[in-house]
């Protein structure tokens, strides 16, 4: 493809797709747009950084061929005063791949935002924030170490659509009066009117997208927000078909919460990505909470849009915040924050958050190594307090530098370090594995506790049951079963199937009546003896209500709880009424 200014690299190749996959040679053309305000700053300094990385983790057997691409201020003085022209949206489909920094949007243009029309050119349909603290970086959290999320935001539909009617108007009274007429809506006089599409279409690409995410990456969970309590029809539709998408395409390769806790017992298979959902109002508290609960997140654009800054203020800003715009393949990293115009040309400000976009772009194409030699390098320069004025206001005893001198740093410890630097995020990457193992455990030994702490309802009995069952003989004396229940805590043991091939449960109330108030010995009874069969069980999947009415009708405190015809836990009325104790009942 000929371009009028734009000069494509002749050392290197173009990134192409290859089944689905994107194609990256060793040598590949990569766009750039400097951006405007203190995007010329940041994007000289990343650059170099970027530059190093790839050498040095790679023995200069591979390099990064950076294209200028224009847009913006620098665009409108190349390209008579046009701010986007249409040579820099076929350049940006061209290449691939692209990077850039923040961009001012024309006064009195034709366009609402320059990052908006890209987006809309472009179809990029999905918006990535990964959201992690990197050691040393202030934050108000106590443990900002748990925070390690990657938000998928939708960004095509939602309220941001831009189908919206001005108060007065007469566009507005003409929706007003079908919505009042013709629908039966209710609304103030003069309300301004928006629009809230949520497609079955775009729903779905964006949680592929999140799903595939976190399959390639080896994450541990994808969870969907919403306010589907509230909408039901676009929200609770984005996450219904979320759960439709798992059932199509996902089913060999995700399970979904309820399973986790129904059928594996809180123990995550090996290579499952576990599928959950949250109210968006609660996963604020949580990701506050319990940010290590979370892991992928998939949201609508208005949500996401909330989500992705607030997390990243709990971890230093959005200063620091990477990001991208991506469709199936094209995509296009940059800076999150705004173009900081009192700041241009100073060398002054932080450059992390094009630098991590660029992190990200290392890892997109697959270039991973670089991609971590760049994140340890800046924990240890952080680390150092060796900081950009913005960190050394909130630092006691920080050295601050300049821009360009802060990727000096960076660079000076990816040549010193090198493959040291890797291994620290290796030794981090275990790190997180040995607390999802945690996690684990306590899913599997407390469900109810975890599911109130992680934000999750329970709505079966196989949600409550304890799966910490004590199975005895039943050629077992009672005596060594009373010991096994003093030892261990517990109020009854399940009877494994003996010559009649039956369960049974022997509680304490069984040796009460059967054992102590006949005067019988424990030692020469056997748990068969006074054991009760045939047990009172129901399937993992029924609700608690009926678990409830089934425990008075039946008049019994205990019901075991059946999984493909064999016990795997145990519901008392405790449980129940503990349940609703923690989340209330019915339609509160």
């Amino acid at each position: 493809m000929a371009f009028q200014h734009i000069k494509l690299p002749t050392d290197g190749q173009l990134i192409t797709v290859e089944n689905d996959h994107l194609a990256v040679a060793d040598n590949p053309i990569v766009g750039f747009i400097e951006g405007d305000g203190i995007g010329p700053d940041i994007t000289r300094a990343c650059l170099r950084v970027w530059d190093a990385a790839v050498a040095h983790a790679y023995n200069e057997s591979r390099k990064v061929h950076w294209c200028e691409v224009y847009a913006g201020e620098k665009a409108a003085a190349i390209y008579d005063g046009d701010y986007f022209p249409q040579e820099t949206i076929d350049a940006l489909q061209h290449l691939m791949v692209s990077i850039k920094g923040p961009l001012t949007t024309p006064v009195g243009g034709g366009f609402r935002s320059l990052n908006v029309a890209i987006r809309q050119e472009l179809d990029l349909y999905a918006c990535v924030r990964p959201v992690r603290y990197y050691t040393g970086v202030p934050s108000p959290l106590r443990n900002p170490e748990n925070v390690d999320v990657v938000i998928f935001r939708e960004n095509t539909e939602d309220v941001y659509s831009g189908i919206e009617f001005e108060s007065g108007t007469p566009e507005m009274r003409k929706v007003e009066k079908f919505l009042r007429e013709e629908m039966g809506a209710r609304m103030f006089e003069d309300s301004g009117i928006g629009i809230k599409p949520i497609s079955p279409f775009g729903s779905k690409r964006l949680i592929r997208k999140a799903i595939r995410y976190a399959i390639d990456n080896e994450r541990e969970s994808v969870t969907l927000v919403h306010k589907g309590n509230i909408m039901k029809y676009t929200e609770g539709a984005f996450r219904n078909w979320g759960y439709e998408l798992v059932r199509d395409e996902f089913k060999d390769q995700v399970i979904t919460e309820e399973a986790l806790y129904s059928k594996f017992g809180g123990k995550q298979p090996e290579g499952k990505i576990v599928i959950k959902d949250r109210i968006a109002d609660i996963i604020f508290q949580l990701m506050l909470l319990r940010p290590a609960e979370f892991d992928v997140l998939a949201t609508m654009n208005l949500n996401g849009d909330y989500l992705s800054d607030a997390v990243a203020a709990e971890v230093g800003g959005v200063g620091i915040a990477p990001g991208a715009n991506m469709a199936d393949h094209v995509a296009v990293f940059e800076a999150t924050h705004g173009t900081a115009p009192k700041y241009a040309n100073q060398d002054k400000v932080n450059p992390g958050s094009l630098l991590f976009s660029g992190v990200m772009l290392l890892e997109y194409i697959g270039w991973k190594e670089a991609a971590q030699m760049i994140t340890a390098a800046y924990t240890k320069v952080i680390g150092k307090k060796v900081v950009t004025y913005d960190f050394a206001r909130q630092m006691d005893g920080a050295t601050e530098v300049s821009t360009s001198k802060f990727a000096d740093a960076l660079i000076e410890e990816i040549a010193e370090a090198g493959a040291e630097l890797r291994k620290l995020e290796i030794d981090r990457d275990r790190q997180r594995e040995e607390a999802r193992k945690a996690r684990e455990q306590r899913r599997m030994s407390q469900p109810l506790e975890e599911m109130l702490a992680s934000g999750r309802r329970p709505h079966t009995v196989g949600h409550l049951m304890r799966r910490r069952n004590l199975i005895c003989s039943a050629d077992d004396t009672v005596a060594g079963a009373t010991r096994m229940l003093r030892q261990e805590g517990g109020s009854s043991l399940l009877v494994a199937p003996g010559a009649d091939d039956e369960w049974g449960i022997l509680t304490q109330t069984d040796i009460l009546k059967r054992i102590i108030v006949p005067d019988k010995s424990p030692a020469h009874t056997k748990v068969s003896e006074v054991c009760t069969k045939p047990l009172k069980t129901l399937p993992i999947e029924t609700s608690l209500r009926e678990c409830a009415r089934f425990l008075v009708e039946n008049n019994i405190r205990r019901v075991v709880v059946m999984s493909q015809n064999e016990p795997v836990g145990i519901v008392s009325d405790t449980d129940l009424f503990d349940a609703v104790d923690e989340f209330g009942w019915g339609h509160e």
